[in-house]
Parts: C-alpha cells; structure tokens; sequence
C-alpha cells in the first residue's frame, strides 16, 4: 500500500489540527480576552492594582486551559489515521487490502476471483483523496466564547495598537530598564476633516521635516515614570494656564510653523510646517445674458483647495449710473440688496465648479437698471471670498404695447420712492383719459382706474403711502402690464395683429437677438393659428379650391414653406441690425395675410351644414356671455365707487367702445341690449344655450364627447351665474360667468376639432358618419389639399415640413405663458400646472 503515504500523512497531519483544537481552544480563547484589553490600553487608565488583578486572573486561565488540553490530546496514530481514511472511501478499499483470503485457498477459481477482488480495490484507492478533518467547535462550546474572545481581540486590533504592550514592562518590577528599550510613546496628528486627509501616527515619521495642514490636531501620550519623558512645541502658540512637559497625555492644535520636541529616553524632534487653508476664489466668466422674457443667466467660475460649501450673489442698485431724470430725479428709497444663492453641484469635486446663476428678476425695482453684481463663496473652513462687483443691467422683461410700457414706467417710477405716487396718478390719468382708444377691452380699464383709486387714497393718508401699500399698487400695476401685453385675445385673427405688432415695435426699439427669436416664434404660432381658423371656416368655392386674394380680384396661392422662408429671411435682417429691410419685408407679409381669404369671408352666405350652424352659433353664445360678463364686472365697480349699477364712469358707456352696444356686436339669441335684469338675461342666455345642446349634429369620437361635456359645463355654471345675481353677488356670478366663458371656448374648440375629422353624421342618424376622405379636393388658404396633408379624412400628419422638437417647444411654451396669466380661471391653471409637471 505505498500508493497511500501521501493521502494517510494528510490525514493524520488533519487529525492532528482537529484535536489540537477541540483540546487547546479554551486555552486560545482566555489569551485573546487577556490581550484585548493591553492592546487596547486599559492598562494606562485603570490603577495598578486592577491590572494585577486582570492579569493573575488571565494567568489562572491559561494555566487551567492548557492543562485541560494537555489531558484531552491525543496524538493520533498511524492505524488511526489509515482506518479514517478507509472510511472516507467507497466500499473500504483499505481494509479489502489488508485482508487475506479466508477460504478456497488452492482453487484456481477462489484464488482468480480474489486476486480481480484485490485489483479492482486497489484501483478504487489509488488517487485517493486525504480525509476532511471535523473542525466545529460547536457542540463543545455551545455559547460561542471564542467567538466572542476573537471580536474583542479584533476590536482592540483596529482602535489600538500592539506597541502598547510594550507599557506593560513599565508596570513590572524593574520595568524602568525595559521601558527605555522599547516604544515609550506614541501619537498622532489629525488633519481637519473637511480636508479629507489620512490620519498620521508620529512612530511612523521620521524625524525631521513634517508637513500637516493648519487646524490640525496633535495628541501626545507619554508613557513609563512621569518626568521621564518631556513635550516642548512652538505649533501651538498657546499662551495662559499650560500643562505641565511631563503631563502623560497632551492635545493642542496646529496653528503655525514650529517644532514638536520628545526628550528623554527614546525622544525625537518634528520641524513642522503648516499649510494654510486657501481662501476660495470666484469670479464672474461671462457676460450677463437675458433668455424668455427677462430670465438672467450669468455664468461664473469658484474653486477652492478643499472644495467651496456655499456662496451668495448679492445685487445692489448702482444709483451713481441711473439716469436721473423724469421719475427717478428724486431721491431714492432706502432698499436692501437683492441677495440670491448661488447654485451648487450636488455630488463630485466642488475644487473647480463652473455653473451659471439663472433667475427672473423682472418684478425687482431693480430690473433694467443698473446694477452691481458681487458673488461671494465659502468653504468649509469657514473662510470667504469675493468677486469683484460686476457692473450690468440688470435683465427684466421689456414691454413692446404702449399703454403696458407706460404702466411698467410709472410702476419702476413708484418703486423708487414713494413721493412719485402723485406724479404715478397724474400720467396714467393722462394716458387713460381716451380708454376706446388705448385699451383693447373694458376690463384692463376698469382694472387700471381701481388701482389709481387705490393709489390717490392711500397717497393721501396722514402717515403717506406705506411699504405695504407701495408693493400692493405695484403689483397691481405690474399684473396690468404683463395682460395688456400678453392680452387674452378672443381669436386668431387678434393674435396675429397683436404678434406683428409687438415684432414691429422691437425692431423701432432695437431687441436684442434673444427677444427676436422669441417673437418670431410667437408669429409663426398666431400665424399657423390664424390659417387653421380660415380652413375651418372655410367654404369650398365653385371650382373647390380656397385661394388668398390680391388687392387686384386675382387669386394666388402661397405656400407655407415661402411663408416660412419670409419670415425666416425677416428675423435673419433683424439679427445682422437691417432694420430697415426687416420693415419692408415685415409690410409686406402683413398685407399678404390681411388678403388671405376664403369663399364665405366675412358678411358671406350662412353655413350650409348643421355642423358649421352649430359653430357659429356657440360663437355668437360666446360672445353674448363675454359681454354679459363685463357688463356684471362694470356694475360691481360702479357699487364700489360708490353709484348706482349702470351709471357708468366717465369715458365708458360710450359707442364704439369694447363690450358696449353700438360697436358693431349683434345680442346673442333670446336678449335685446338693455331688456331684463342681468338674471334674466343670463337665463335667456343658458336657454339659448340648451336650445343649441339640443340642434347638434350626431357626432362621434373623442373630440365630440369632450364638446358635449364642456356644453354641460358651461350650463351649470350659467345656472349658478343667474342664481348668484339673483341674491345680488356680482363677484361670485363673475366668477361662474368666467367657467361658463371658458367651457364655450372648450366646447368650440372642441367641436371644431370634431367636425374637421368628418364625425359629423347626418341629423338625426346616430352613427351615420361621413366617409374618410369626403374632403377631397379642398384647400386651405395655403394651398394644400386638406384631404391630402392631414385635413378631414386623412391619416396623414399634420405636422408636414415641420420640425417636431421645435414644435412641443412652442406648444410648451405657450403652456407655460398661459399659467403664468392671473386673470386666468383657478382651475384652469391647476391644469396647466398639472401638465407642466408632466413634461
């Protein structure tokens, strides 16, 4: 069995370990809870007598672990190590060979099957694996006490340090010799955390040079006889009540270069230099940029030795470079500076940080005068640093329609002190004292002479304006300028001629590039609004095709893609500062849309469909409702200013102003201007409406559902208009007349939207639709045939030629100005605020 040397020696070697360790692990076990506490240094805190105590006890138990040991081990054999062995294998190879044949000795037969018997087991044992040795401890230390001893070991490990054992000696009689030969000190110098370095154990460093960062932290101990050992150091720079040189533990901070000296037995000396922590740096790395209307964004630069925590822009006012003349000729009221935080990374290196300060300061009594910008940072170490102050404009929003620009004027004018609050009346008396000339509709009107109201009243106080008041007026001044600029306009027609208005009036005042890219994107929007209302209006001429006409009864056909171009061309003239060749361009696009027309026009023969009769007429209901609407509005002012509903204010009531009777409007069906009270009015109004509800065309699909659901809408809420008119709320039945106001214009989108995809069946047929493709043959006032590019009947889409992206930016930015609007109903701007935080 010579095969077997090697996999028996393994074995027993195997043997050997297991009962060494089911013999001797009490013995391991009391050691490492014996040397835990020394590495650990409880020997320098605890008196000397604990230690003797601890350390007989430990003594005791080892003695006792190693005699139950010795009287528990045995050294195993080499027959137990080969019977251990044979057991490990398959059938017991081993003891087959081992063994003799018993019986049929001298039978060819016997003594051939034995000998393929002996063969077979041999090969079963040759490569033999050695036997696994039983290692758990479990049964024989069923609490787990090694495992116990070991966590304190390894703790003491990782929060102390072997050397300590050295001050063990020093305990003992005659130690003093001993403690010379060994460790007799230790320490460390902790940088401060916010530099990220390592903690450095002074064993380790050799004497000499040392470089750690200001703010470090030195602790000393000194072990052995007191007195042996001495600390002198020149860090510090401590002064008053010190510790004494032999005291054994000392701490104290780095705070300049010097020396840190051990003498005695084992002594060494540190020439220390200390690193001040740099000052952060910041400065401004670009010019001011305005982006939208009046959003700033300034880009700046910060970096730090250690990284920068946080920092602050503050904005003041430059009083010494405004143009004092007209309402800022006075004295200025004291205000504070504008400070704003700066924005940070959130996660990685804040060393070098290069981000951009963006926010809209429009509102500020600051916004489009000169400022100064101071950026300051700070780091961790508590230290700052500052920009240079920065000289700009600051970026606000710039007003393009007249009356807006004059009540944001007087607004910046009452903001910079508060004894321009009767200059503030008397111009916008001035400037509003022809209201059917200057205001596009009743209700900014009304809305600009109850703020002068307020502002006369308050001036006149006997204490003056106060701050309080000062912001109130300004924000009701503020909230009139950005409506009269925006406007709320009642179709695409008005939105067009508002958009080429506001273009026109930035290129008299020279816009900068960013404020022409965003009107030319509003143009093109009322552009391609203004062409979808003349396609839907549209009524197919003899020969079928919709064409614009020129001044001369020719007609011609203009593509969207030259509209495109044109206006394209227009904004490229306006950024090289060709204003000139912008206007012409821009003229001639004006008079190309005033000639786009279809076959009905206006003043043409009536719808010929039910469907295009059920449109005009919720348009006329429409109408009717914002005209009522005003009427309660101007009734609820004339009670506040103290007259009777319906006396009117000097330049209203007047014909030929927005809302009155004589301006061209026609009443709507069921109401004669000036017959009933507002109730009933109202209600001859939601009858009309129900007649309508009831006269709609069959429809089907998604669109045609959404229509019928907004005309419930906009029922209800007449019903609760008349019911609060009746008890005499006016300002609760403005409030229902605004949802009934906004439900018809769902209703009518709604319903346009249905009848443009050719859901509409005929009267009385449920479900008879028309056919896919009915439109064939018609164009809009572009050209294009509707069946064709995406109109009724088509599958194709709709946004041919143009770009998808630049499109949602547009559809998402119109969102965000209408959520901006006040005036807008609550709810909807809930919805609108809804769909922003969707996309």
């Amino acid at each position: 069995m010579s095969h077997l040397k090697r996999p028996v020696a393994l074995t027993r070697a195997g043997m050997v370990a297991e009962r060494l360790l089911r013999a001797f692990w009490p013995l391991w076990t009391v050691l490492a809870l014996a040397l835990a506490p020394l590495i650990a240094g409880w020997q320098d805190r605890l008196p000397v007598e604990a230690f003797w105590g601890w350390s007989v006890l430990a003594i005791l138990g080892a003695t006792a672990g190693l005699g139950w040991g010795l009287w528990r081990f045995r050294w195993p054999s080499r027959e137990a190590a080969l019977d251990r062995l044979d057991r490990s294998l398959p059938g017991r190879p081993v003891s087959a060979l081992r063994d003799a044949q018993a019986t049929g000795r001298g039978d060819a037969g016997s003594e051939a099957l034995w000998t393929a018997h002996l063969a077979r087991m041999r090969a079963r044992s040759e490569n033999a694996p050695p036997a696994r040795p039983n290692l758990n401890l479990a049964a024989r230390d069923p609490f787990g006490l090694r495992y116990i001893a070991l966590l304190f070991l390894l703790t003491a490990l990782m929060f102390g340090s072997v050397w300590r054992l050295g001050s063990v000696a020093g305990l003992t009689p005659g130690g003093g010799e001993a403690l010379a030969q060994g460790p007799v000190w230790e320490g460390w110098v902790e940088p401060p955390t916010h530099t990220g370095q390592p903690v450095l154990y002074l064993p380790d460093q050799p004497p000499g040079p040392l470089t750690v960062p200001t703010g470090s932290t030195v602790t000393l101990r000194l072990y052995g006889k007191i007195g042996a050992l001495t600390l002198s150091e020149t860090v510090s720079g401590r002064t008053g009540e010190l510790p004494a040189a032999s005291e054994p533990s000392q701490s104290f901070e780095v705070t300049r270069d010097g020396t840190i000296e051990i003498d005695g037995p084992g002594g060494v000396a540190w020439q220390v230099e200390a690193i001040p922590d740099a000052r952060p740096q910041v400065s401004v790395a670009g010019p001011v940029e305005t982006a939208g209307l009046g959003q700033m964004t300034l880009p700046f630069r910060a970096s730090d030795d250690h990284g920068v925590v946080s920092g602050s822009a503050t904005i003041a006012l430059d009083a010494e470079a405004v143009e004092r003349r007209h309402g800022l000729d006075i004295e200025p009221d004291p205000r504070p500076a504008l400070t704003v935080d700066l924005p940070m990374p959130f996660t990685g290196d804040r060393a070098e940080i290069e981000e951009i300060l963006a926010g809209d300061f429009s509102e500020h009594p600051f916004a489009n005068m000169p400022v100064r910008i101071t950026l300051q940072v700070t780091d961790a170490a508590g230290q700052t640093g500052a920009s240079e102050p920065y000289p700009t404009t600051l970026p606000g929003r710039r007003f393009f329609q007249p009356v807006a620009r004059a009540v944001a004027e007087q607004r910046r004018d009452l903001l910079w002190s508060r004894y321009n609050a009767g200059r503030v009346v008397d111009l916008l008396r001035a400037v509003s004292h022809r209201p059917g000339e200057v205001f596009p509709n009743q209700t900014t009107y009304l809305r600009l002479r109850v703020a002068l109201r307020r502002l006369d009243t308050l001036r006149r106080a006997p204490d003056g304006l106060s701050e309080d008041a000062q912001a109130e007026i300004a924000q009701a001044l503020w909230e009139l300028a950005v409506q009269l600029e925006d406007g709320t306009l009642a179709d695409a027609r008005e939105r067009l001629r508002r958009a080429q208005e506001r273009l026109a009036q930035a290129m008299r005042d020279g816009a900068s590039p960013e404020e022409i890219a965003e009107l030319m994107d509003e143009l093109r929007a009322a552009t391609d609004e203004y062409l979808r209302m003349l396609a839907e209006n549209a009524q197919p001429a003899e020969d079928g095709i919709d064409e614009p006409q020129t001044g001369q009864g020719e007609s011609m056909q203009v593509t969207q893609d030259e509209l495109q171009a044109l206006m394209d061309r227009i904004q490229e003239l306006m950024e090289e500062g060709r204003m000139a060749e912008a206007a012409e361009l821009m003229e001639q696009l004006n008079r190309m849309m005033e000639n786009l027309q279809v076959a009905q026009g206006e003043g043409g023969s009536g719808p010929r469909t039910p469907g295009q009769q059920s449109m005009q007429d919720l348009q006329e209901s429409l109408r009717d409702q914002q005209d009522l609407s005003d009427e309660a509005f101007r009734d609820l002012q004339d009670r506040f200013n103290g007259r009777e509903p319906g006396q009117g204010q000097p330049g209203q009531g007047q014909p030929g102003q927005p809302g009155q009777p004589g301006d061209g409007q026609q009443p709507g069906a069921g109401q004669q201007p000036g017959e009933g009270s507002l109730a009933d009015r109202q209600r001859a109004l939601r009858d009309e409406l129900a007649r309508q509800r009831g006269a709609l065309p069959r429809l089907e699909g998604e669109a045609a559902r959404r229509a019928g659901e907004a005309l419930d809408r906009a029922g209800r809420a007449m019903d609760e208009a008349e019911d609060a008119l009746r008890r005499d709320d006016l300002a609760g039945a403005i409030d229902r007349q605004a949802e009934a106001t906004e439900a018809l214009r769902g209703a009518a989108r709604d319903l346009g939207e249905a009848l443009a995809r050719g859901e509409e069946g005929e009267p009385g047929t449920p479900g008879a639709g028309e056919t896919r493709g009915a439109g064939a043959g018609q164009r809009d006032p572009l050209g294009r045939d509707t069946a064709e590019r995406g109109g009724a009947g088509s599958d194709d889409s709709m946004l041919d030629g143009t770009d998808p992206a630049r499109r949602a930016e547009e559809l998402l930015g119109e969102i965000r100005r209408r959520a901006a609007e006040r005036e807008r109903p609550q709810a909807e701007r809930d919805y609108l605020e809804r769909l922003l935080d969707l996309f």
